[in-house]
């Protein structure tokens, strides 16, 4: 098929699936616009999680922690290096006020990773209503006229009816699946990113505190 003639099949399509077909079409566009702000947003928030703890652990063997922070500043908008560095800069404290200030960053970073995700699953179960609701007024609207219509005006009342019904289910059907891939692939993304913060907070923890127990056994000697 191409190109011109998809475009018109489409939009003889959807002026045939009725007022519906405008409120998928606006499900559609908001599906893409929080689509769009998410993937910058957690691409942004993205790091390669295990060569940058990999970096952090060499400046906190060499006891160089401000050059670990200075690794952190470097690493733009990343969600890892900021929890990171509010751990390193807690360094010299017992491991609870370690704990807390990785706590703090965790909960001040996380909901950023998970904002507007859920609108994107509303957006898949509106957008499939919305189809349904074409679908019965569809169908309402084909069967009332043709209890009213001439019978030679039957056959073509009902036929428009049934393509306004057909159109609004398969327009809400492909946005909503779109969309719960889309939100699939963005939740999952959201998800490393908040399991390699739990990971490595976990083993910045066990670093800085082997560092204490290895300055503590040289000053003991």
């Amino acid at each position: 098929m191409e190109s011109g003639n998809f475009i018109g099949y489409i939009s003889v399509a959807f002026q045939q699936g009725g007022f519906a077909m405008w409120l998928i079409a606006g499900s559609l566009a908001a599906g893409i616009g929080l689509t769009l702000e998410r993937f910058f947003r957690l691409g942004q928030a993205s790091i390669n999680g295990s060569a940058f703890m990999f970096e952090v652990q060499k400046y906190i063997l060499a006891n160089d922690l401000d050059g670990a922070i200075r690794l952190c500043n470097g690493s733009g908008n990343a969600a890892l290096p900021r929890v990171i560095k509010s751990g390193l800069q807690r360094a010299s404290r017992d491991q609870e006020q370690i704990q807390n200030a990785l706590d703090a960053a965790s909960l001040e970073v996380i909901p950023k990773l998970e904002r507007n995700l859920p609108y994107l699953s509303l957006i898949a179960n509106v957008a499939t209503l919305l189809g349904l609701l074409g679908t019965i007024s569809g169908l309402i609207k084909s069967f009332g006229a043709v209890a009213l219509a001439d019978p030679a005006q039957r056959q073509a009342i009902l036929a428009a009816g049934i393509s306004e019904a057909m159109n609004a289910t398969a327009f809400g059907l492909v946005t909503a699946i779109g969309t719960m891939v889309v939100h699939s692939l963005l939740s999952s993304k959201a998800s490393r990113i908040i399991g390699e913060i739990d990971e490595y907070g976990v083993k910045l923890l066990d670093l800085l505190s082997a560092r204490k127990f290895r300055h503590s056994s040289e000053k003991a000697e």
